[in-house]
């Protein structure tokens, strides 16, 4: 059965219903700043001068205290937009705006519909409010309040409910669809503020707190564990996110999730769901991301982020036997953009990105968050192992903002002699034609003509062009042999298909050929 995503945030009309949705959208971030600034350049947060001590009662802990400490600066977040207001030859077969059938005019809605021809053709129809709502939290005592950008994305109207009923009417500073977070500010003083903490010291196993308005029901608590942390979820986001258990559901989205100590270390933001309702897996933005974007929309009012220009795989257990590493760690270079930056520092295919600066790389996930939280044009190093050693690149990050570079155009290549499929492997290969790698944009390499065995049950195909072999070009048979003879049980193959290149991890079987 497929999971879908799905992020927890309640839809309104008139009465309050749900609409659940996921949008999101490779790289890095390696220090933040939580200094204090001067109220016209900052917020002004509460930054304990020593860490508090955890809420715990006796060996148990104490959501209770939690609660009561940090609970009064959660808010709920509630938005307006106006659909509709478009003439009806506006409308485009069935979009209507998001307005009723009813609206269309004669020949819109049942016979029976009362308000059947109400609004004829070629008159405006009247904008109708859809409200939604999510949660927030206070870090600053003058008003700036953090959330998802997509609670507030498109609203015409952004209201702030603080736990003491008083209401505010709020304006949107900026947002980051990337990281999903925004950045709200109401006129106020001497709000109850949240302590901020750090994302990067969770340990999985640890104890979380949620605090939000799931289904409209304000200040809901709810509690569980960190189940994972740099989870990566694909899309176009760059984040890493916690996993927690903690129950998450629609109008939690933008809420806090706290630590034991009553800090902040995430935002509630998506959940995995069949049903779209919370079946035990939720998510978190790390908060070390949204103090980065809160840094970047009061200093600039924009958010930007770092881009290095290359496609990256997780490192199998496979492919660390296959490339000699001492074990399943670090990042996989599949693919390297010709003119971006980790072509220009000189990073290869078949690199496997050990550090980005000196944070140790033990998930694919974290490079694309390291890299989106530093600012194009920082500069840094990339450790890297490439033929059984480490070398160390030095790098100028670009900026996601820019467009890659295009691929070389792929055409398709004329059949050629078939030779003998390889039982090892199960494939069957020949040379590349100097012709045919110039038309490719390749060196050179060898392409797949038959496929079984081996080969198939890893899902390769007739046409995939043979790059690389355990980070080896892949030039000819000779260098194809060498390695399988070198190799124990898998060898790990660049494939090129479409343009886009990846590395698979291929069993060799025991045999002659």
């Amino acid at each position: 059965m497929l999971i879908e995503t799905r992020r927890p945030q309640a839809r309104m009309l008139g009465a309050l219903c749900l609409g659940l949705a996921l949008a999101l959208g490779g790289c890095d971030g390696l220090d933040f700043d939580r200094s204090e600034r001067t109220a016209a350049s900052k917020p002004r947060t509460s930054v304990p001068a020593t860490r508090p001590t955890p809420y715990v009662r006796g060996s148990l802990p104490d959501f209770a205290a939690l609660v009561e400490s940090q609970g009064d600066a959660v808010v709920n977040v509630q938005t307006m937009r106006m659909l509709g207001g478009r003439n009806r030859e506006e409308n485009d077969g069935d979009n209507n705006g998001g307005l009723p059938d009813w609206f269309n005019g004669p020949d819109g809605g049942d016979e029976s519909d009362p308000f059947r021809g109400l609004f004829p053709r070629g008159q405006p129809h009247p904008p109708v409010p859809q409200q939604g709502a999510g949660s927030g939290f206070i870090i600053s005592a003058d008003g700036y309040v953090l959330t998802n950008a997509h609670v507030v994305d498109g609203s015409d109207e952004v209201i702030v409910k603080l736990n003491d009923r008083r209401e505010y009417r709020a304006k949107v500073v900026g947002s980051d669809k990337r990281t999903d977070v925004a950045l709200i500010k109401i006129e106020a003083r001497d709000l109850p503020v949240v302590r901020l903490g750090s994302s990067s010291e969770l340990r999985v196993g640890e104890w979380v707190v949620a605090i939000g308005a799931p289904f409209g029901f304000e200040n809901s608590v709810t509690a569980g564990i960190v189940s994972a942390k740099a989870r990566a979820l694909g899309g176009d986001t760059p984040v890493s996110f916690l996993q927690t258990d903690v129950a998450v559901n629609p109008g939690n989205s933008g809420g806090p999730l706290f630590n034991l100590n009553g800090e902040v270390v995430g935002i509630n933001s998506q959940i995995f769901s069949r049903s779209g309702g919370y079946q035990g897996i939720s998510f978190a933005i790390p908060i070390d991301v949204a103090i980065n974007v809160r840094d970047q929309l009061i200093e600039t009012g924009t958010v930007s982020h770092g881009r290095i220009g290359a496609q990256i795989q997780q490192v199998t257990q496979e492919f660390a036997n296959s490339f000699g590493l001492p074990g399943p760690n670090g990042a996989l270079v599949a693919q390297v953009v010709p003119g971006g930056a980790a072509d220009k520092a000189g990073l290869l295919e078949g690199d496997v990105i050990l550090r980005v600066g000196d944070i140790d790389i033990g998930d694919s996930g974290q490079v694309p968050s390291l890299v989106s939280a530093m600012r194009p044009g920082t500069k840094t190093t990339l450790t890297v192992q490439r033929e059984g050693k480490e070398r160390i690149l030095d790098i100028e990050i670009g900026s996601a903002e820019e467009n890659p570079p295009a691929l070389a155009a792929r055409a398709k290549e004329p059949e050629r002699q078939m030779r003998k499929l390889d039982a090892r492997l199960g494939l069957q290969l020949r040379p590349l034609a100097p012709a045919e790698a110039r038309r490719l944009g390749v060196e050179g390499g060898m392409r797949i003509e038959r496929v079984g065995g081996n080969g198939q049950a890893v899902g390769l195909r007739e046409g995939d062009i043979l790059l690389r072999i355990n980070g080896v070009p892949a030039l000819d048979m000779a260098a194809v042999q060498a390695e399988i003879a070198d190799s124990e049980d898998h060898v790990a193959l660049l494939v090129e298909r479409d343009g886009q290149r990846q590395f698979v991890p291929l069993r060799i079987t025991a045999g002659k050929r």
